[in-house]
């Protein structure tokens, strides 16, 4: 199978996760995307990259400017196009690219629609929020399969205001955000040397920095709570979403920043903690609150505690797996946590959350044989339609498999 991936940034590591799962299933992929970065990429994991341009973080016209380019004009890229079997799309933006590119190079491909994330005005109740979720819908028409990371993108967003499950019948694939382990690098290192017993307790905030509400959470724990707990950040800081990221925590005793870090690190920096801060405010209500953020997969093998809110679905999710820390309100309750947590409490929390399945956090060879599958079904999609009468609302959803 020959597929074309449009992506919204060539050097996120979810597209690399991407490629290399589709990859190892026996996938051909070419790589269509923007770029988030000076920084230019021949290739992924051998997949060649074709560079549509750079875009920009909190620059939402230029980014749809670039779209609207991109829509009439692929490059070099076309040619990957006109031989793809199947076009892949990550998020709406790229949804929106991919389509034209249907339409004049590929009419025969098959449309997919990959939602890992949402942006904030998909979800608002205002009038640039319903012309952009009537673009998406026009868009979305086209597609045979939606992939979400997420069900409560579902169950809150396309079953509701996009029509899956009765207008749009077509079969969704739950991709969860899981560590890849293909080669048994995450495997856990019985050999790691033991983290000391708090207090103080470590909390580790990884990956996208980009809640300006949970760095005011943590500045003020830990200056009101002298001794009982560290903060270490690290990754890349959305500047901006501070008023001055470095400063602030630089004038905090008890936090620390160590800039970006390489995927290899993840297993140290996260047995270097007790805690894994898994809160964002960042799209309170919207997009925060029906993810599932990369950080409880990357973090839980590793047996960094998530902390997480109890009304999202990150703390939903953890709930049904009796795993975790879950707060209503962290700014009043997380002190008052660890103030009362003995060691032995603590070792319980990471007993239980690394007696979990690896599957829980680990995706395998079989997971990428279980996406490819989804995307060959989606091509005869027509042909495999089950003969009795849809039902109504989530039950018509032909739901492939979880992986």
């Amino acid at each position: 199978m020959r597929v074309a991936y449009f992506v919204h940034d060539i050097a996120d590591h979810t597209v690399s996760k991407r490629v290399r799962m589709l990859k190892t299933a026996g996938a051909e992929i070419a790589v269509l995307g923007f770029r988030r970065s000076d920084r230019q990429l021949a290739d992924l994991h051998g997949a060649p990259v074709f560079d549509l341009g750079r875009t920009h973080d909190a620059r939402l016209v230029q980014r749809a400017f670039k779209v609207v380019q991109r829509r009439s004009s692929l490059g070099e890229g076309y040619a990957a196009v006109r031989n793809a079997d199947v076009l892949l799309a990550r998020n709406l933006e790229m949804l929106a690219v991919a389509a034209a590119a249907q339409r004049r190079h590929a009419p025969n491909a098959v449309l997919v629609y990959e939602c890992l994330d949402m942006h904030r005005l998909l979800l608002a109740d205002s009038a640039s929020g319903r012309v952009l979720r009537s673009v998406e819908r026009a868009f979305m028409r086209k597609a045979r399969l939606l992939i979400v990371s997420s069900s409560a993108f579902v169950t809150q967003h396309f079953a509701l205001r996009q029509g899956v499950g009765s207008t749009w019948d077509q079969p969704v694939l739950v991709v969860e955000n899981k560590l890849l382990e293909l080669d048994g690098a995450t495997a856990v290192d019985e050999s790691a040397p033991t983290l000391p017993a708090g207090p103080p307790w470590r909390i580790g905030w990884f990956g996208m920095i980009r809640c300006r509400r949970s760095l005011d959470i943590l500045r003020k724990l830990v200056a009101r709570n002298p001794g009982l707990a560290e903060v270490v950040i690290m990754g890349k800081p959305a500047h901006t979403e501070f008023a001055n990221f470095h400063r602030q925590v630089r004038e905090t005793p008890g936090i620390t920043f160590g800039g970006a870090y390489a995927p290899a690190e993840l297993k140290a920096l996260y047995e270097s903690v007790h805690f894994n801060w898994a809160i964002d405010y960042f799209e309170d209500g919207a997009n925060s609150a029906l993810l599932l953020p990369n950080r409880i997969y990357e973090g839980s093998p590793y047996g960094a505690v998530p902390i997480a809110l109890a009304h999202t679905e990150t703390g939903r999710w953890l709930k049904d797996k009796e795993i975790g820390v879950l707060l209503d309100s962290p700014g009043d309750e997380l002190g008052a946590y660890l103030k009362h947590l003995t060691p032995a409490a603590n070792d319980e929390l990471r007993r239980t959350l690394q007696a979990q399945p690896r599957s829980t956090f680990v995706a395998h060879h079989k997971d990428c044989e279980r996406l490819m599958n989804a995307l060959s079904l989606a091509g005869n999609w027509e042909a495999e339609r089950h003969a009795e009468s849809p039902q109504s609302g989530l039950g018509a959803i032909r739901s492939i498999n979880r992986v």
